[in-house]
């Protein structure tokens, strides 16, 4: 029997989802299920023992060589622990142990949401063929990780490329993970509207109040909500700026709701990135927004999983 196949999981704070997916990143078998993120640990983890069940029933399931997880974070790759702050039952939780006691003697890699994003993106998506990338959520956190030398970089622990908390304004407000000024507690989504609304702009008559929201008036022509763009998309050059010099990436991939702005977002990042990165080495860094969508946390799963059995993450023709 040939072992070609990857099994996917994809654990976040509204939904667990699992996949079979091929060789080309084709997701040939789904399963789901609600997290029940108000239950205890175990409720929680019972449903990804439903998720699971489902796939090793599919015939193909003999084929599966590893099996992937993406997990909202924080991560701990090292120990197979999580801690997703939407998944209040889940401290610590060894949920590497957990899927292995359900998946046989086929290796288990767990890696947080973003580099599951990343290996998507630089898999099958928008970094496709490059050797050196960022790729980074941008949603109600900011999360990312790295493509280095033409592998996924984990870091030790699953994390490496948490771009969402590197400091780019010294002084600037408590961030909840105890810094000051991350890129988070200026771009992300959640933060977005709350500036807009702390400097004037106002829902319309649905009341909707979210970065979406912000979005809209900003397309309009809403200065404030211009403004607060403008805001985010300058915190976000600078981290990539700094991630850049650092490790001399060639393109930043931007995915998530934010994201989905569009030309409000990417328009002013790109010109305040030509203020941050202006050394030679990467002064010819581009931004682009992804194109894995929905799909990128069980792809890149299912990549992260292929990069851990074969020690070598190589993009499929």
């Amino acid at each position: 029997m040939h072992t070609d196949l990857s099994a996917a999981l994809d654990i976040g704070g509204t939904k667990i989802a699992g996949a079979l997916v091929d060789g080309h990143g084709r997701l040939l078998v789904r399963a789901s299920r609600p997290t029940p993120a108000d239950q205890d640990g175990a409720a929680v983890m019972r449903a990804v023992a439903e998720v699971i069940g489902e796939l090793t029933v599919e015939p193909a399931w003999p084929r599966v060589a590893a099996v992937g997880i993406g997990s909202a974070g924080p991560v701990d790759a090292s120990a197979g622990t999580v801690s997703p702050v939407n998944i209040p039952g889940w401290r610590d939780f060894p949920l590497v142990d957990g899927v292995r006691a359900l998946v046989g003697d086929r290796p288990v890699v767990l890696v947080g949401d973003g580099v599951a994003m990343t290996a998507a993106e630089h898999w099958q998506g928008a970094a496709r063929g490059r050797a050196n990338a960022l790729c980074m959520v941008v949603s109600t956190g900011v999360g990312g990780g790295l493509v280095l030398n033409g592998r996924l970089h984990t870091g030790p622990t699953g994390n490496a490329g948490h771009i969402g908390h590197i400091s780019v304004e010294l002084d600037g407000e408590s961030c909840p993970c105890g810094a000051r000024g991350c890129v988070e507690r200026i771009a992300s989504g959640p933060n977005i509207a709350r500036r807009a609304l702390a400097n004037g702009w106002r829902p319309g008559v649905d009341g909707d109040a979210s970065a979406a929201a912000v979005a809209l008036a900003a397309h309009a022509g809403d200065p404030v909500a211009l403004g607060s763009f403008e805001r985010a998309a300058q915190a976000l050059a600078a981290g990539i700026a700094a991630t850049a010099t650092l490790v001399e990436i060639d393109i930043a991939v931007i995915g998530g709701g934010v994201a989905g702005a569009g030309d409000v977002l990417f328009a002013p990042l790109r010109r305040a990135l030509r203020s941050y990165a202006t050394l030679s080495f990467v002064a010819d860094l581009t931004v682009v927004p992804a194109q894995m969508g929905t799909d990128a946390g069980l792809v890149g799963a299912a990549a992260a999983a292929q990069q851990s059995r074969l020690d070598a993450f190589v993009p499929m023709p």
